[in-house]
C-alpha cells in the first residue's frame, strides 16, 4: 500500500484531492528553508484569511467606534453566534449545545461548578493517568475546594505494565468499581502524550449507568477527529480552537452542554451578563436568568478580534467537511508510521518505537515516538535540520501531520532526515 520513496510520494500528493488547501496558510521559513511542519497538535498554521478577518474588525472599529455593536452589518453583539453552526458540525453537537468562550482550563473550572457537585458518598472523579498538567491541576484544585483529599478523590487508570495506552476495559472497570462513589469520568478525547482516542460514547454509557456525570477535554480532538458529542449523551465538553482549528496562538475555547442540562439545568454556575437572557439583558436587573443552551454558561462579551481568526478557519473546515480531512489524516498518519516504522527498522538496536495506537480508529493524527537510546540532543539535531516537532520528556518525540496543510513528500522527506541522522549516531 505504501512506499518510502519519493516518487510514491509525491504521486500521492498529486492524486490528493485536498493537496491545493496547503497553499491556504502561511508556512513558517527559518534560514531561508521552510519548517517541516509537524506541531499542528500545538498550534495550527495560520490561514491566509485570517489577516484580512482581522484587519475588517480593525477597520471597523476605526470607522464606526462604538457603532460597531449594532452596525446593521454583522454587529459586533451578536458576532459569537456565527460561530455556532461551524463549531456544532465539527463537535457533533446541535447549535443551542455548543459557544466559544473564554480559554481552555477557565471553561473547565466554570463546567466543574455546574457538573463537579460531588457529596459526601459520591466524589470520586476518574480520569487516566498522565494527562495534561493542567487537566491534573485543575481536578487537584477542585476537589480540594469541595473539602476532599486529591490522593483519594482521584483515581487515575493508566497502562498496564510494559505498555503504552490505557486499556478501555480498565477504564470501565474502573467505573463500575467505584459505583455509586463516582461523582464524575473526565478524560481527554485524546490523551495530549500517547496520541490514543478514547472511545466516548461506552465510557459515557458506563458513568451514566452508576449514576455519574461524563465530562471530556477535547482539546486534541476537536477539528482532529470525528466526534458526536449530542449522539454520544455527553454532559460536558470544553476544547481549545489553536490547534487543529488553526485560531491563532490562545484564542478563544468552546464548550458544549448537552441540552438535557442545557434547558432544565437547576444547579449552580458562576454568571455573567453575557449568558443572561437577551431579551431582558439591557435591563441590567439582579437575579441571574440564563439563556437557554449553552450560552447561559458565558460571561462576557467575546473577544472580536479573536472570533474573525477563528471563523476564517471554520469557514474552510465548512468547506472541505470533517469527513474528507479524517480520510486523509488516517492515510497521511499511517504513511507516517510505515515510514518511521522502516527508518527505525534500521537500528532496532536503538528501541525506537511509536507507543501512539497503531489502529487508525484509536488515534488522530499524531505519532508520539519513544527515542530509545537516544537523548533530548537527537531531538535538538532534528529541530536543526528543519523539523518542527515536539519534545516530552523523558524521551517521546511528537508527531503530528495535519490533513490541511501537511503533505506526503513531507513525511518521506523526515524519513530521510532520520534515516541520515541514525547513521551519523552510529
Amino acid at each position: 500500500m505504501f512506499e518510502n520513496t519519493l516518487s510514491f510520494a509525491r504521486e500521492t500528493d498529486e492524486k490528493d484531492p485536498l493537496a491545493q488547501w496547503r497553499s491556504a496558510f502561511h508556512h513558517p521559513v527559518v534560514d531561508g528553508q521552510p519548517l517541516l511542519y509537524f506541531t499542528g497538535n500545538s498550534l495550527g498554521l495560520q490561514p491566509l484569511t485570517a489577516r484580512k478577518a482581522v484587519d475588517h474588525e480593525l477597520n471597523r472599529w476605526a470607522k464606526l467606534g462604538v457603532e460597531g455593536h449594532f452596525s446593521p452589518e454583522d454587529p459586533w453583539y451578536t458576532c459569537h453566534k456565527k460561530l455556532a453552526g461551524p463549531m456544532a458540525r465539527i463537535v457533533g453537537a446541535r447549535e443551542s449545545e455548543v459557544v466559544c468562550m473564554n480559554s481552555l482550563t477557565a471553561n473547565l473550572h466554570f463546567l466543574f461548578v455546574s457538573f463537579y457537585r460531588p457529596t459526601g458518598e459520591r466524589f470520586k472523579i476518574i480520569s487516566e493517568a498522565g494527562m495534561f498538567p493542567s487537566d491534573r491541576y485543575l481536578l487537584e484544585t477542585q476537589v480540594q475546594f469541595h473539602g476532599f483529599d486529591p490522593a483519594e478523590a482521584i483515581v487515575e487508570v493508566g497502562p498496564r505494565e510494559g505498555e503504552h495506552v490505557v486499556r478501555e476495559e480498565d477504564l470501565l472497570a474502573a467505573i463500575e468499581d467505584c459505583g455509586e462513589q463516582l461523582a464524575l469520568l473526565f478524560l481527554g478525547g485524546i490523551n495530549y502524550y500517547t496520541g490514543q482516542l478514547f472511545n466516548i460514547r461506552p465510557l459515557t454509557e458506563a458513568a451514566h449507568r452508576v449514576g455519574a456525570i461524563a465530562g471530556f477535554d477535547l482539546a486534541h480532538a476537536a477539528g482532529n477527529v470525528p466526534l458526536s458529542l449530542h449522539d454520544d449523551n455527553v454532559d460536558f465538553a470544553a476544547w481549545c480552537t489553536y490547534k487543529y482549528l488553526n485560531a491563532g496562538p490562545g484564542n478563544l475555547g468552546g464548550i458544549f452542554v448537552h441540552e438535557r442540562h442545557g434547558t432544565s439545568f437547576d444547579g449552580p454556575r458562576f454568571a455573567g451578563w453575557w449568558g443572561y437572557d437577551e431579551s431582558k439583558r439591557f435591563l441590567m436587573q439582579p437575579g441571574f436568568q440564563p439563556i437557554p443552551g449553552a450560552e447561559g454558561w458565558q460571561l462576557s462579551n467575546p473577544p472580536v478580534v479573536e472570533v474573525a481568526m477563528l471563523s476564517a478557519s471554520l469557514a474552510m473546515f465548512d468547506e472541505v467537511g470533517l469527513a474528507a480531512l479524517r480520510e486523509k489524516s488516517v492515510r497521511l498518519t499511517g504513511y507516517l508510521l510505515y515510514v518511521l516504522q522502516e527508518e527505525f527498522g534500521r537500528r532496532p538496536e536503538l528501541g525506537l518505537r511509536s507507543i501512539t495506537p497503531e489502529d487508525p480508529a484509536q488515534r488522530g493524527c499524531q505519532l508520539s515516538v519513544q527515542l530509545g537510546g537516544t537523548d533530548r540532543a537527537f531531538f535538538d539535531r532534528l529541530r536543526a535540520e528543519g523539523v518542527s516537532a515536539d519534545f516530552r520528556e523523558p524521551d517521546v518525540v511528537r508527531f503530528a501531520p495535519t490533513p490541511f496543510y501537511n503533505r506526503f513528500e513531507d513525511i518521506w522527506l523526515l524519513g530521510a532526515i532520520l534515516r541520515r541522522l541514525l547513521e551519523e549516531q552510529q
